[in-house]
């Protein structure tokens, strides 16, 4: 073992942590720069009619981002109640009967497999199973590729989490006479909550910007999303794209700037609320 000197452990002490202050201080500065960009261009689009006019074709005037605000929240809500349910059973399955498993090994490899397939891989796949066989774009296939994506997350968040827990509490509930799953779902689960909620928050951040699976499942629409099982279903990401990049028109130009506000302010705000309506209180409270 080669011995170092008091001021060669001090120098290289003080170099790691300039280091690292100064990449802490590079990422904050760019989260701040992109923040500050989307914040100051997105207010220049607010308004009444941004908030409740649909999308309108391009070179029609007034229009705003209702429907496609409308039809991300059912989207997403349809690849939460698709997705999170199955990761978070698969993930109780890994994390407290399938250790040591062979099953629970090829499941932890699909898993980490599914997490680094393109999403745009994704969408071809719900493409050619649901809208190629049905001959329909619709806001539910949207739903079932954002819910693959989120799959993986939420499950492989869920088996760390519930690792996390001391076998000293999963020890007690069954010394009391507790079924193995009453005690998996009523202590393990229990104390595990917060992480298991930011594993879902995690799994919604993952899919929130994703615009490839939307471009071949739910496609747009500058209707209402009461279609939303049948026909296209218009969506906030798909409309920044079409809105930034395929038209001539600087005013569309400025309401992809407000749509790119809102997703952003949207996760800040879910994620920023959880944490406070999630966290440990003080005192055993």
């Amino acid at each position: 073992m080669i011995k170092r000197g008091l001021l060669y452990r001090k120098t290289l002490n003080l170099a790691v942590t300039a280091a690292s202050i100064l990449t802490v201080g590079l990422a904050l500065l760019f989260m701040g720069w992109i923040l500050y960009t989307v914040f100051d261009n997105g207010f220049r689009s607010f308004s009444w009619a941004f908030f409740t006019e649909p999308t309108k074709p391009y070179g029609i005037p007034d229009g705003g981002v209702a429907n496609a605000v409308l039809g991300t929240i059912f989207i997403t809500l349809g690849a939460v109640v698709i997705g999170v349910p199955p990761g978070l059973l698969g993930g109780i399955y890994l994390a407290e009967f399938a250790k040591g498993n062979k099953l629970g090994h090829v499941i932890r490899f699909s898993a980490n497999v599914m997490m680094g397939i393109p999403s745009i891989i994704v969408g071809l796949f719900v493409y050619a199973l649901m809208v190629y066989t049905t001959k329909n774009f619709s806001g539910l296939a949207g739903s079932v590729a954002l819910s693959i994506i989120m799959f993986p997350v939420v499950l492989r968040t869920t088996e760390d989490m519930l690792l996390m827990v001391p076998d000293a509490l999963r020890e007690s509930a069954l010394a009391l006479g507790a079924p193995r799953w009453k005690a998996t779902i009523s202590i393990v689960c229990r104390a595990a909550k917060t992480g298991l909620m930011t594993g879902v928050l995690l799994a919604v951040a993952r899919v929130s910007g994703e615009t490839a699976p939307l471009l071949f499942t739910a496609l747009c629409s500058d209707g209402w999303p009461f279609g939303y099982f049948t026909q296209p279903t218009s969506n906030l990401t798909i409309t920044i794209t079409e809105y930034a990049t395929n038209s001539p028109f600087p005013e569309m130009h400025t309401r992809a700037w407000g749509a790119a506000l809102i997703i952003t302010a949207a996760i800040l705000i879910l994620n920023i609320s959880c944490r406070f309506l999630f966290k440990d209180s003080k005192h055993g409270k």
